[in-house]
């Protein structure tokens, strides 16, 4: 019986794993798509965790909301940071700076 609750327990690890870096790999994508359609460069080549948390999604009960920031440069000198708001498995918001580049239409 022990046994089974550890199979349990590292299956649903895994799944939780497997979700967060598909997640981490759809912010990266929507960070570089941002940058290339605003003429900018993606710094470092990442983008970084910030936050989640539960949120409202029309059709929906509750969605995970995860927060993502990049650092990218517009005019060759300033580095400037961005954001994307994930909802499930969609890109909800980009951000650059004061520049909204993407919303999901609902």
């Amino acid at each position: 019986m022990e046994l089974l609750w550890v199979l349990i327990v590292g299956g649903l690890t895994a799944l939780l794993w497997r979700n967060a870096i598909d997640a981490h790999d759809l912010a990266l994508s929507a960070a570089h798509q941002a940058c290339r359609e605003a003429g900018a460069q993606l710094l470092d080549g990442a983008v970084v965790f910030k936050s989640w948390r539960f949120a409202h999604r029309p059709g929906h009960l509750r969605t995970l909301e995860r927060t993502y920031l990049f650092d990218y440069c517009d005019d060759g000198s300033t580095r400037r940071q961005g954001f994307i708001i994930l909802k499930g498995g969609e890109v909800e918001l980009v951000g650059l700076g004061p520049t909204l580049m993407h919303e999901q239409r609902h």
